[in-house]
């Protein structure tokens, strides 16, 4: 009963955080452009609107995979959250990834065709430093799951500086920020127009919202997990991770996918892997 009671709370809590911490992206974007900004709660009425309005779809089967999408990413969030495998919850994230790539494919719009590939494309280009975050706590923690990585006694940053790093510069890709938002963009007027998600609308597009919401806060859970020894220091300083998230969002322009893919993987090479390799010499 009392892994049910946990569970339930994970698939409740979790959402209403992502919606707050999406309408608090918004009112803060906006200040940083002299704007007033919609209310803090705009996403969960975005989301309600989205709900009521008629569900139109190119094929009918593009929805089938947005609702597995969401599946896994609750399943992975549930995992999280419950202190299980962190090598599985990765691998599940990337498990949802796909499927929401195979709904873009279904759509089969020139846009949200475009959008899928760049979503792949994005897969490819983070997933290497997501995998590494896993490898650098183990070799830290001796441990994949996520209770026992928390419970290590001192932050890992300490010992993973440059895993830290890596991952730092792909989390504009997990939160679908500047200068990575190559699949779709918070914005219309661009060259997809909304990319993957132009050809989603009613149940579908809320499905896709509600999904983003567990999913940023899943990342902002793997950001903690760098500074957990310390539980009031870690949430301050995962929090001014996501407001640095913000601020990049702001001042750079969208790369091209040759630049995201080549960086990304530069990056993860020399700052993921040569931190591992100096943290094995190190205990020899």
């Amino acid at each position: 009963m009392n892994i049910l009671i946990k569970i339930l709370f994970v698939i409740i809590i979790v959402p209403l955080a992502g919606g707050i911490l999406a309408g608090l992206d918004r009112k803060v974007t906006a200040r940083m452009q002299a704007r007033k900004g919609p209310p803090l709660l705009q996403p969960f009425y975005d989301v309600f609107k989205l709900l009521q309005k008629e569900n139109l779809v190119v094929r009918c089967s593009q929805n089938f995979y947005i609702y597995y999408f969401l599946f896994f990413v609750i399943f992975t969030v549930v995992l999280f959250f419950t202190g299980g495998d962190l090598l599985l919850v990765i691998f599940a994230l990337a498990l949802a990834g796909i499927f929401f790539v195979l709904a873009g494919f279904k759509a089969s719009s020139p846009y949200s065709l475009i959008g899928a590939q760049r979503e792949l494309l994005q897969i490819v280009s983070y997933e290497p430093a997501v995998i590494l975050v896993a490898a650098g706590m183990y070799v830290v923690t001796k441990s994949f799951y996520v209770a026992q990585i928390i419970a290590f006694d001192q932050p890992l940053i300490k010992f993973l500086p440059g895993i830290f790093f890596a991952f730092l510069y792909i989390l504009a890709m997990k939160l679908r920020k500047s200068p990575f938002d190559l699949s779709t963009s918070h914005h219309a007027h661009q060259e997809l127009v909304k990319g993957i998600t132009t050809e989603f609308s009613g149940r579908a597009l809320a499905a896709i919202e509600i999904a983003h919401w567990y999913e940023n806060i899943l990342i902002m859970g793997l950001v903690y997990l760098f500074f957990a020894s310390n539980i009031a220091f870690g949430i301050i300083l995962t929090l001014a991770v996501y407001f640095l998230m913000m601020l990049v969002d702001n001042t750079f322009a969208r790369f091209k996918w040759q630049h995201a893919l080549g960086s990304s993987w530069l990056v993860a090479l020399i700052c993921g892997i040569g931190n591992i390799i100096i943290l094995v010499a190190l205990k020899r």
